[in-house]
């Protein structure tokens, strides 16, 4: 569980206005949409999100930097999962979602970071589309246990 210090641990927030119409931090460098993506799944953990994936797409697509797939098992875990990635991104990093799409009830929801799309899907649905074999070129990001300097 984390503490007070949170804010700390993934760099202070950034000013709003950045690159990406405003919902983004504005110092953005290189290893940010992975350090952004860290944080998704260090959120989504906290929620007890199944099984959470961080995949770097850079170099396999033109959509996105980073993806994180995690599941849930009913529509108010669903709901709890992405009301706590949004919030404690927000916190975190400052960044928020330029775009989100679905509700509980589509048991698939995604949030757009632009650099890293979040896939918060249910574990029914989760096996049924298996992004994981989708993109079986991604490398996967260690997300536990890395240090917020990384």
């Amino acid at each position: 569980m984390h503490g007070p210090d949170d804010a700390s641990r993934f760099g202070p927030a950034a000013p709003r206005g950045g690159r990406f119409a405003g919902n983004t931090p504005g110092n953005l460098m290189a290893d940010d949409g992975q350090k952004l993506a860290i944080a998704c799944a260090r959120a989504a953990d906290e929620t007890k999100a199944e099984v959470i994936r961080v995949m770097d797409l850079r170099g396999l697509s033109s959509l996105t930097d980073f993806m994180v797939v995690c599941a849930g098992n009913s529509m108010p875990h669903l709901k709890a999962i992405l009301r706590e990635v949004e919030t404690k991104v927000r916190e975190w990093t400052g960044a928020d979602p330029v775009h989100s799409e679905g509700k509980a009830d589509s048991r698939w929801m995604i949030l757009d970071y632009v650099d890293v799309m979040v896939h918060v899907m249910h574990e029914d649905l989760r096996g049924h589309y298996a992004l994981e074999d989708l993109w079986g070129d991604a490398k996967d990001v260690e997300w536990e246990g890395v240090a917020s300097d990384q």
